[in-house]
Protein backbone atom coordinates (compact mmCIF):
# COMPACT_ATOMS: atom_id res chain seq x y z
CA UNK A 1 0.00 0.00 0.00
CA UNK A 2 1.24 3.69 -0.88
CA UNK A 3 0.13 6.82 -0.59
CA UNK A 4 0.57 10.13 -3.12
CA UNK A 5 0.57 13.33 -1.71
CA UNK A 6 -1.72 14.13 -3.59
CA UNK A 7 -4.01 11.84 -1.99
CA UNK A 8 -3.17 13.46 1.10
CA UNK A 9 -3.74 17.22 0.64
CA UNK A 10 -6.86 15.88 -0.84
CA UNK A 11 -8.13 14.73 2.51
CA UNK A 12 -6.80 17.87 4.05
CA UNK A 13 -8.71 20.08 1.52
CA UNK A 14 -11.69 18.04 2.54
CA UNK A 15 -10.64 17.86 6.69
CA UNK A 16 -10.56 14.04 6.83
CA UNK A 17 -7.15 14.06 7.04
CA UNK A 18 -5.97 12.06 10.32
CA UNK A 19 -2.59 13.44 11.65
CA UNK A 20 -0.54 12.39 14.83
CA UNK A 21 2.10 13.52 16.36
CA UNK A 22 5.64 11.80 16.64
CA UNK A 23 5.45 10.74 20.03
CA UNK A 24 2.18 8.81 18.90
CA UNK A 25 3.21 6.81 16.16
CA UNK A 26 5.25 3.91 18.11
CA UNK A 27 2.11 3.31 20.04
CA UNK A 28 -0.24 3.26 17.12
CA UNK A 29 2.39 1.05 15.05
CA UNK A 30 2.72 -1.32 18.27
CA UNK A 31 -1.44 -1.75 18.00
CA UNK A 32 -1.78 -1.73 14.70
CA UNK A 33 1.04 -2.89 13.08
CA UNK A 34 3.33 -0.95 10.07
CA UNK A 35 0.59 -1.48 7.62
CA UNK A 36 -2.58 -0.93 9.51
CA UNK A 37 -0.49 2.27 11.21
CA UNK A 38 -0.04 3.42 7.54
CA UNK A 39 -4.12 2.75 6.72
CA UNK A 40 -4.80 4.68 9.74
CA UNK A 41 -2.69 7.51 9.51
CA UNK A 42 -1.76 10.00 7.07
CA UNK A 43 0.25 12.71 8.73
CA UNK A 44 2.95 12.57 11.41
CA UNK A 45 3.97 16.17 12.95
CA UNK A 46 6.98 16.60 14.70
CA UNK A 47 8.98 19.62 16.53
CA UNK A 48 11.88 21.21 18.14
CA UNK A 49 12.06 23.91 20.72
CA UNK A 50 15.92 24.59 21.31
CA UNK A 51 18.79 27.12 21.45
CA UNK A 52 19.57 27.51 17.60
CA UNK A 53 22.70 29.81 17.56
CA UNK A 54 23.17 29.75 13.80
CA UNK A 55 20.05 31.94 12.62
CA UNK A 56 19.51 35.58 11.88
CA UNK A 57 17.27 37.76 9.83
CA UNK A 58 17.80 39.96 6.16
CA UNK A 59 16.36 43.59 7.61
CA UNK A 60 15.03 45.81 4.39
CA UNK A 61 14.51 49.51 6.32
CA UNK A 62 13.60 51.35 3.09
CA UNK A 63 15.22 54.92 1.70
CA UNK A 64 15.77 57.66 4.00
CA UNK A 65 15.78 60.96 3.03
CA UNK A 66 18.48 62.15 1.47
CA UNK A 67 19.37 58.56 0.84
CA UNK A 68 22.42 56.99 3.03
CA UNK A 69 24.14 53.90 1.67
CA UNK A 70 24.33 52.24 5.29
CA UNK A 71 27.70 50.90 5.53
CA UNK A 72 28.06 50.58 9.57
CA UNK A 73 24.53 49.21 11.26
CA UNK A 74 23.44 48.97 14.79
CA UNK A 75 20.30 48.15 15.75
CA UNK A 76 19.80 48.98 19.87
CA UNK A 77 23.47 49.31 20.21
CA UNK A 78 23.71 45.52 18.33
CA UNK A 79 25.94 45.48 15.45
CA UNK A 80 24.41 44.26 12.17
CA UNK A 81 26.19 43.33 9.28
CA UNK A 82 25.67 45.70 6.57
CA UNK A 83 27.55 45.08 3.78
CA UNK A 84 24.43 44.10 1.35
CA UNK A 85 22.90 46.64 0.04
CA UNK A 86 22.36 50.77 0.77
CA UNK A 87 20.06 49.90 3.09
CA UNK A 88 20.37 46.23 4.00
CA UNK A 89 21.37 44.14 6.90
CA UNK A 90 21.75 40.58 8.38
CA UNK A 91 21.67 40.32 12.00
CA UNK A 92 23.03 37.57 13.76
CA UNK A 93 21.24 36.17 16.58
CA UNK A 94 24.90 36.23 19.04
CA UNK A 95 26.00 39.28 17.87
CA UNK A 96 26.16 41.36 21.55
CA UNK A 97 25.54 44.76 22.47
CA UNK A 98 28.69 47.16 22.39
CA UNK A 99 27.04 48.59 25.78
CA UNK A 100 25.24 45.46 27.31
CA UNK A 101 27.17 42.97 26.62
CA UNK A 102 25.93 39.45 26.35
CA UNK A 103 23.06 40.64 28.40
CA UNK A 104 21.52 42.01 24.89
CA UNK A 105 22.18 40.49 21.39
CA UNK A 106 20.76 39.69 18.02
CA UNK A 107 18.46 37.74 19.57
CA UNK A 108 16.83 39.98 22.01
CA UNK A 109 16.35 42.54 18.73
CA UNK A 110 14.69 39.78 16.89
CA UNK A 111 12.39 39.06 19.89
CA UNK A 112 11.70 42.73 20.09
CA UNK A 113 10.52 43.55 16.69
CA UNK A 114 8.15 40.29 17.02
CA UNK A 115 6.76 41.07 19.74
CA UNK A 116 5.60 45.00 18.76
CA UNK A 117 8.35 46.83 20.64
CA UNK A 118 10.13 50.00 18.65
CA UNK A 119 13.67 49.32 17.88
CA UNK A 120 16.31 51.66 17.21
CA UNK A 121 18.76 52.06 13.80
CA UNK A 122 21.80 53.99 13.76
CA UNK A 123 23.92 53.99 10.95
CA UNK A 124 26.90 56.05 9.15
CA UNK A 125 28.19 56.22 5.77
CA UNK A 126 31.26 57.99 4.38
CA UNK A 127 28.67 59.29 1.68
CA UNK A 128 28.17 59.55 -1.76
CA UNK A 129 27.25 61.13 -4.35
CA UNK A 130 23.96 59.22 -4.96
CA UNK A 131 24.39 58.51 -1.28
CA UNK A 132 25.27 61.57 0.30
CA UNK A 133 23.62 61.56 4.05
CA UNK A 134 26.68 60.26 6.38
CA UNK A 135 24.25 59.33 9.36
CA UNK A 136 20.88 58.40 10.41
CA UNK A 137 18.63 57.33 13.63
CA UNK A 138 15.51 56.31 13.94
CA UNK A 139 13.44 54.05 15.57
CA UNK A 140 11.34 51.43 13.56
CA UNK A 141 8.74 48.58 14.83
CA UNK A 142 8.43 45.39 12.71
CA UNK A 143 5.52 46.80 10.73
CA UNK A 144 7.31 49.75 9.27
CA UNK A 145 10.10 47.21 7.54
CA UNK A 146 9.76 46.52 4.06
CA UNK A 147 10.59 42.87 4.79
CA UNK A 148 12.06 40.98 8.08
CA UNK A 149 12.86 37.59 6.77
CA UNK A 150 14.69 35.15 9.38
CA UNK A 151 17.20 32.95 7.36
CA UNK A 152 18.57 30.87 9.72
CA UNK A 153 21.71 28.87 7.98
CA UNK A 154 22.00 25.90 10.55
CA UNK A 155 18.96 24.84 12.75
CA UNK A 156 17.02 21.49 13.59
CA UNK A 157 19.81 19.35 14.50
CA UNK A 158 19.22 15.33 13.90
CA UNK A 159 20.26 14.76 17.20
CA UNK A 160 23.52 16.51 19.61
CA UNK A 161 26.31 14.94 21.88
CA UNK A 162 25.48 15.76 25.85
CA UNK A 163 28.32 17.46 27.74
CA UNK A 164 29.79 16.61 31.21
CA UNK A 165 32.80 17.90 32.27
CA UNK A 166 36.40 16.25 33.98
CA UNK A 167 37.92 19.49 35.23
CA UNK A 168 37.71 20.99 38.77
CA UNK A 169 36.14 24.19 38.07
CA UNK A 170 32.79 24.95 36.54
CA UNK A 171 32.11 25.43 33.04
CA UNK A 172 30.20 27.84 30.71
CA UNK A 173 29.74 26.67 27.16
CA UNK A 174 27.20 26.71 24.77
CA UNK A 175 25.69 23.49 26.29
CA UNK A 176 24.91 25.11 29.43
CA UNK A 177 26.88 25.02 32.51
CA UNK A 178 28.71 22.17 33.50
CA UNK A 179 29.76 22.22 37.04
CA UNK A 180 33.23 20.11 37.98
CA UNK A 181 34.46 16.70 38.29
CA UNK A 182 31.40 15.38 35.85
CA UNK A 183 28.61 16.90 38.13
CA UNK A 184 26.30 17.20 36.25
CA UNK A 185 25.05 15.86 32.31
CA UNK A 186 23.56 18.76 29.89
CA UNK A 187 21.66 17.38 26.65
CA UNK A 188 19.38 19.15 23.73
CA UNK A 189 17.05 18.31 21.07
CA UNK A 190 13.65 16.60 21.14
CA UNK A 191 14.43 12.81 20.67
CA UNK A 192 12.11 10.89 18.63
CA UNK A 193 10.13 14.13 18.49
CA UNK A 194 13.03 15.90 15.92
CA UNK A 195 12.08 16.26 12.55
CA UNK A 196 15.08 14.85 11.24
CA UNK A 197 14.47 11.83 13.63
CA UNK A 198 11.44 11.05 11.62
CA UNK A 199 12.77 10.70 7.97
CA UNK A 200 16.55 10.08 8.08
CA UNK A 201 16.90 9.40 4.65
CA UNK A 202 15.70 12.89 3.74
CA UNK A 203 12.89 11.58 1.79
CA UNK A 204 10.75 14.19 2.72
CA UNK A 205 12.57 16.80 3.87
CA UNK A 206 14.77 19.30 1.97
CA UNK A 207 14.85 22.41 -0.44
CA UNK A 208 11.57 23.66 -0.92
CA UNK A 209 9.52 21.81 2.00
CA UNK A 210 6.56 23.58 4.44
CA UNK A 211 7.41 24.03 7.56
CA UNK A 212 6.13 25.35 10.68
CA UNK A 213 8.94 28.04 11.50
CA UNK A 214 8.28 30.87 15.11
CA UNK A 215 4.42 30.40 14.72
CA UNK A 216 4.93 31.09 10.63
CA UNK A 217 4.84 28.86 8.28
CA UNK A 218 8.13 28.20 6.76
CA UNK A 219 10.28 26.83 4.39
CA UNK A 220 13.35 24.91 4.00
CA UNK A 221 15.59 26.72 1.69
CA UNK A 222 18.32 23.58 2.05
CA UNK A 223 20.80 21.62 3.67
CA UNK A 224 22.27 23.39 6.98
CA UNK A 225 25.67 24.66 7.46
CA UNK A 226 27.55 21.33 9.16
CA UNK A 227 24.93 18.94 7.66
CA UNK A 228 26.49 15.97 8.45
CA UNK A 229 23.48 13.17 8.43
CA UNK A 230 26.28 9.95 8.13
CA UNK A 231 27.13 10.78 10.93
CA UNK A 232 23.60 11.45 12.70
CA UNK A 233 23.58 15.07 13.06
CA UNK A 234 22.02 16.44 10.04
CA UNK A 235 20.81 20.49 9.79
CA UNK A 236 18.40 22.14 8.00
CA UNK A 237 18.55 26.10 6.05
CA UNK A 238 14.69 27.69 6.45
CA UNK A 239 13.69 30.86 6.53
CA UNK A 240 10.33 32.21 7.25
CA UNK A 241 8.37 36.13 7.32
CA UNK A 242 9.20 37.60 10.80
CA UNK A 243 5.81 39.71 10.37
CA UNK A 244 3.69 36.53 10.62
CA UNK A 245 5.88 35.03 13.88
CA UNK A 246 4.64 34.56 17.29
CA UNK A 247 7.01 35.37 20.34
CA UNK A 248 5.39 32.11 21.97
CA UNK A 249 7.86 30.51 19.58
CA UNK A 250 10.72 32.89 19.66
CA UNK A 251 12.42 33.72 22.62
CA UNK A 252 16.15 35.03 23.21
CA UNK A 253 18.40 33.81 25.99
CA UNK A 254 21.64 33.96 27.22
CA UNK A 255 24.10 31.44 28.34
CA UNK A 256 25.66 32.56 31.33
CA UNK A 257 29.36 33.55 30.64
CA UNK A 258 29.05 32.44 26.84
CA UNK A 259 26.85 34.55 25.25
CA UNK A 260 23.46 35.14 23.36
CA UNK A 261 21.08 32.72 22.02
CA UNK A 262 17.78 32.57 20.58
CA UNK A 263 15.39 29.17 20.87
CA UNK A 264 13.14 28.88 17.61
CA UNK A 265 10.19 26.17 17.29
CA UNK A 266 10.10 24.61 14.48
CA UNK A 267 7.99 21.64 12.96
CA UNK A 268 8.03 19.29 9.83
CA UNK A 269 4.80 17.95 8.64
CA UNK A 270 5.82 14.29 7.43
CA UNK A 271 3.41 12.47 4.94
CA UNK A 272 3.07 8.89 5.58
CA UNK A 273 3.86 7.60 1.64
CA UNK A 274 4.84 3.62 2.32
CA UNK A 275 5.80 1.51 5.14
CA UNK A 276 9.57 2.67 4.92
CA UNK A 277 7.85 5.83 5.80
CA UNK A 278 6.04 4.27 9.22
CA UNK A 279 8.82 2.78 10.36
CA UNK A 280 10.97 5.91 10.25
CA UNK A 281 8.40 8.02 12.02
CA UNK A 282 8.13 4.93 14.47
CA UNK A 283 11.30 5.90 16.09
CA UNK A 284 11.48 5.91 19.84
CA UNK A 285 13.97 7.94 22.26
CA UNK A 286 15.49 4.80 23.55
CA UNK A 287 16.54 4.02 19.69
CA UNK A 288 18.43 6.84 19.61
CA UNK A 289 21.68 6.83 20.59
CA UNK A 290 23.70 10.25 22.59
CA UNK A 291 27.59 10.35 23.43
CA UNK A 292 28.06 11.81 26.33
CA UNK A 293 31.45 13.87 25.82
CA UNK A 294 34.06 15.55 28.35
CA UNK A 295 34.03 19.51 27.71
CA UNK A 296 36.97 19.65 30.12
CA UNK A 297 39.36 18.56 26.98
CA UNK A 298 39.27 21.84 24.91
CA UNK A 299 39.66 19.90 21.63
CA UNK A 300 37.38 19.61 18.72
CA UNK A 301 37.32 15.55 18.74
CA UNK A 302 36.17 15.37 22.94
CA UNK A 303 36.73 12.33 24.39
CA UNK A 304 33.31 10.22 24.68
CA UNK A 305 32.85 9.32 28.42
CA UNK A 306 29.77 7.17 27.85
CA UNK A 307 27.13 6.05 25.18
CA UNK A 308 23.59 5.94 26.44
CA UNK A 309 20.08 7.01 24.65
CA UNK A 310 17.38 9.77 25.04
CA UNK A 311 15.48 7.91 27.16
CA UNK A 312 17.81 7.69 29.63
CA UNK A 313 18.58 11.21 29.39
CA UNK A 314 15.36 12.03 29.81
CA UNK A 315 14.72 10.29 32.76
CA UNK A 316 17.00 12.57 34.61
CA UNK A 317 19.48 10.86 35.65
CA UNK A 318 22.35 8.84 34.26
CA UNK A 319 25.17 6.99 35.32
CA UNK A 320 28.80 8.32 35.05
CA UNK A 321 31.89 6.79 36.54
CA UNK A 322 30.23 4.95 39.52
CA UNK A 323 28.33 7.56 40.58
CA UNK A 324 24.56 8.69 39.52
CA UNK A 325 24.42 11.80 37.51
CA UNK A 326 21.24 14.30 37.13
CA UNK A 327 20.69 14.71 33.53
CA UNK A 328 19.12 18.12 32.26
CA UNK A 329 17.76 19.58 29.18
CA UNK A 330 18.45 22.85 27.42
CA UNK A 331 15.48 22.44 24.96
CA UNK A 332 11.89 22.07 26.03
CA UNK A 333 10.71 19.36 25.07
CA UNK A 334 7.29 20.75 26.19
CA UNK A 335 7.19 23.83 23.68
CA UNK A 336 8.61 21.01 21.01
CA UNK A 337 5.16 18.97 21.64
CA UNK A 338 3.13 22.42 21.83
CA UNK A 339 4.57 22.55 18.00
CA UNK A 340 4.14 19.32 17.09
CA UNK A 341 0.40 19.62 18.03
CA UNK A 342 0.05 23.21 17.00
CA UNK A 343 1.18 21.94 13.30
CA UNK A 344 -1.37 18.82 13.72
CA UNK A 345 -3.79 21.92 14.29
CA UNK A 346 -3.24 23.59 11.28
CA UNK A 347 -3.61 20.68 8.75
CA UNK A 348 -6.74 19.30 10.39
CA UNK A 349 -8.26 22.72 9.80
CA UNK A 350 -6.78 22.73 6.30
CA UNK A 351 -4.29 25.66 6.92
CA UNK A 352 -1.33 23.90 6.06
CA UNK A 353 -1.06 21.67 3.19
CA UNK A 354 2.04 19.41 1.88
CA UNK A 355 4.81 18.98 -0.87
CA UNK A 356 7.55 16.55 -1.35
CA UNK A 357 11.07 18.56 -1.93
CA UNK A 358 11.68 20.32 -5.09
CA UNK A 359 14.94 18.80 -4.19
CA UNK A 360 16.30 16.34 -2.17
CA UNK A 361 18.96 16.75 0.27
CA UNK A 362 21.93 14.42 0.98
CA UNK A 363 21.31 12.19 3.37
CA UNK A 364 25.25 10.51 3.54
CA UNK A 365 26.68 14.06 3.91
CA UNK A 366 29.80 13.78 6.32
CA UNK A 367 30.31 17.44 7.23
CA UNK A 368 34.25 17.94 7.56
CA UNK A 369 36.59 20.16 9.72
CA UNK A 370 38.31 23.34 9.06
CA UNK A 371 41.67 22.91 7.36
CA UNK A 372 44.38 24.32 8.73
CA UNK A 373 47.13 25.50 6.65
CA UNK A 374 48.92 27.11 9.44
CA UNK A 375 47.99 24.76 13.17
CA UNK A 376 48.12 26.42 16.19
CA UNK A 377 51.39 26.70 18.10
CA UNK A 378 51.84 24.53 21.33
CA UNK A 379 53.52 25.07 24.62
CA UNK A 380 56.64 23.02 23.51
CA UNK A 381 57.64 25.27 20.74
CA UNK A 382 57.94 28.39 22.84
CA UNK A 383 58.51 27.20 26.18
CA UNK A 384 61.89 27.05 28.51
CA UNK A 385 63.39 24.22 29.14
CA UNK A 386 65.41 25.30 31.88
CA UNK A 387 63.89 24.97 34.95
CA UNK A 388 64.22 26.00 38.34
CA UNK A 389 63.64 23.74 41.20
CA UNK A 390 63.41 23.02 44.95
CA UNK A 391 62.41 19.90 47.24
CA UNK A 392 59.29 20.58 49.76
CA UNK A 393 61.09 19.80 52.79
CA UNK A 394 64.07 22.64 51.97
CA UNK A 395 63.99 25.94 53.96
CA UNK A 396 62.57 28.94 53.18
CA UNK A 397 65.84 30.82 53.14
CA UNK A 398 67.55 28.38 50.22
CA UNK A 399 64.19 29.01 48.03
CA UNK A 400 64.90 33.00 48.68
CA UNK A 401 68.49 32.92 47.92
CA UNK A 402 67.70 30.60 44.63
CA UNK A 403 64.94 33.32 43.92
CA UNK A 404 67.60 36.46 44.55
CA UNK A 405 70.17 34.95 41.85
CA UNK A 406 67.24 36.98 39.66
CA UNK A 407 67.08 34.43 36.81
CA UNK A 408 63.72 33.53 37.66
CA UNK A 409 60.33 34.37 39.92
CA UNK A 410 59.20 30.79 40.41
CA UNK A 411 60.43 27.66 41.62
CA UNK A 412 58.88 24.82 41.12
CA UNK A 413 58.71 22.02 44.20
CA UNK A 414 59.20 18.74 43.57
CA UNK A 415 59.14 15.73 45.65
CA UNK A 416 61.28 13.26 45.95
CA UNK A 417 60.49 11.46 42.98
CA UNK A 418 60.83 14.45 41.17
CA UNK A 419 57.15 15.19 40.56
CA UNK A 420 55.65 18.38 41.12
CA UNK A 421 53.93 18.88 43.99
CA UNK A 422 53.93 22.89 44.50
CA UNK A 423 55.33 26.23 43.55
CA UNK A 424 56.88 29.13 44.68
CA UNK A 425 57.35 32.83 43.90
CA UNK A 426 58.81 35.46 45.16
CA UNK A 427 55.30 37.24 46.47
CA UNK A 428 55.01 34.32 48.76
CA UNK A 429 59.14 34.73 50.04
CA UNK A 430 58.16 38.10 50.65
CA UNK A 431 54.94 37.46 52.40
CA UNK A 432 56.75 35.14 54.61
CA UNK A 433 59.57 37.27 55.64
CA UNK A 434 57.19 39.80 56.27
CA UNK A 435 55.02 37.88 58.56
CA UNK A 436 56.96 34.98 59.97
CA UNK A 437 60.55 35.61 59.43
CA UNK A 438 63.03 33.21 57.34
CA UNK A 439 62.45 30.42 59.20
CA UNK A 440 60.25 27.02 58.00
CA UNK A 441 60.33 25.01 55.34
CA UNK A 442 59.08 25.49 51.50
CA UNK A 443 55.98 23.26 51.93
CA UNK A 444 54.82 25.62 54.59
CA UNK A 445 54.21 28.26 52.16
CA UNK A 446 54.35 26.91 48.93
CA UNK A 447 51.20 26.93 46.47
CA UNK A 448 49.78 23.09 46.27
CA UNK A 449 47.09 23.35 43.52
CA UNK A 450 49.41 24.51 40.60
CA UNK A 451 47.88 25.70 37.87
CA UNK A 452 49.94 23.73 35.11
CA UNK A 453 50.06 22.65 31.46
CA UNK A 454 51.92 20.39 28.90
CA UNK A 455 53.87 20.62 26.03
CA UNK A 456 50.70 19.44 23.58
CA UNK A 457 48.54 22.12 25.02
CA UNK A 458 47.75 24.66 22.30
CA UNK A 459 48.76 28.45 23.26
CA UNK A 460 45.47 30.17 23.38
CA UNK A 461 44.33 27.67 25.93
CA UNK A 462 47.60 27.87 28.09
CA UNK A 463 47.42 31.46 27.64
CA UNK A 464 43.27 31.83 28.85
CA UNK A 465 45.00 29.74 31.81
CA UNK A 466 47.40 32.70 32.79
CA UNK A 467 44.94 35.11 32.04
CA UNK A 468 41.76 33.41 34.51
CA UNK A 469 44.11 32.43 37.60
CA UNK A 470 45.96 35.48 36.97
CA UNK A 471 49.44 33.99 36.68
CA UNK A 472 52.34 34.60 35.46
CA UNK A 473 53.79 31.28 34.20
CA UNK A 474 52.86 27.20 34.10
CA UNK A 475 55.04 24.79 34.59
CA UNK A 476 54.63 22.25 31.91
CA UNK A 477 54.60 18.15 33.14
CA UNK A 478 54.74 15.46 31.66
CA UNK A 479 52.06 12.31 32.16
CA UNK A 480 54.25 11.52 34.96
CA UNK A 481 53.93 15.22 36.60
CA UNK A 482 57.38 15.38 36.17
CA UNK A 483 58.41 19.20 35.23
CA UNK A 484 60.00 19.31 31.60
CA UNK A 485 59.66 23.14 31.54
CA UNK A 486 57.97 26.44 32.31
CA UNK A 487 55.87 28.68 30.26
CA UNK A 488 55.85 32.50 31.09
CA UNK A 489 53.60 35.74 30.17
CA UNK A 490 57.02 36.61 29.27
CA UNK A 491 57.13 34.03 26.10
CA UNK A 492 53.56 34.36 25.09
CA UNK A 493 54.39 37.81 24.85
CA UNK A 494 57.42 37.67 22.58
CA UNK A 495 55.31 35.00 20.38
CA UNK A 496 52.47 37.56 19.99
CA UNK A 497 55.12 40.86 18.94
CA UNK A 498 56.40 37.91 16.23
CA UNK A 499 53.10 37.45 14.79
CA UNK A 500 52.17 41.16 14.97
CA UNK A 501 55.20 41.76 12.81
CA UNK A 502 54.03 39.29 9.84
Amino acid sequence: MEKSIEEINRKIREGNVRVVTADEMPRIIGELGEEGALEEVDVVTTGTFGAMCSSGAFLNFGHADPPIRMERVWLNDVEAYGGIAAVDAYIGVTQQSETRGDEYGGAHVMEDLVSGAGVELHAISRGTDCYPRRSITTELKLEDLNQAVMVNPRNSYQRYNAATNSTDRTLFTYMGTLLPNYGNVSFSGAGSLSPLQNDPKLRTIGSGTPIFLCGARGIVVGEGTQHSPGTGFGTLMVSGDMKQMSRDFLRAATMQHYGVTLYVGLGVAIPLLDLDMVRSTGVRDEDIGVDILDYGVPRRSRPTVKKVTYAELKSGRVELMGEEVKTSSLSSYRFARRVATTLREWIERGKFELSLPTQRLNSTKVAMPMKETEPMPTVKEIMSRMVHAITEDESIKTAARKLLRGDTNHLVVLDHAGRLVGIVTTYDISKSVVQEGRGGLVKDIMTRQVIRTTMDEHLDIAAQKLERYNISALPVVDRDSRVVGMLTAIDLGKLLERRWKR
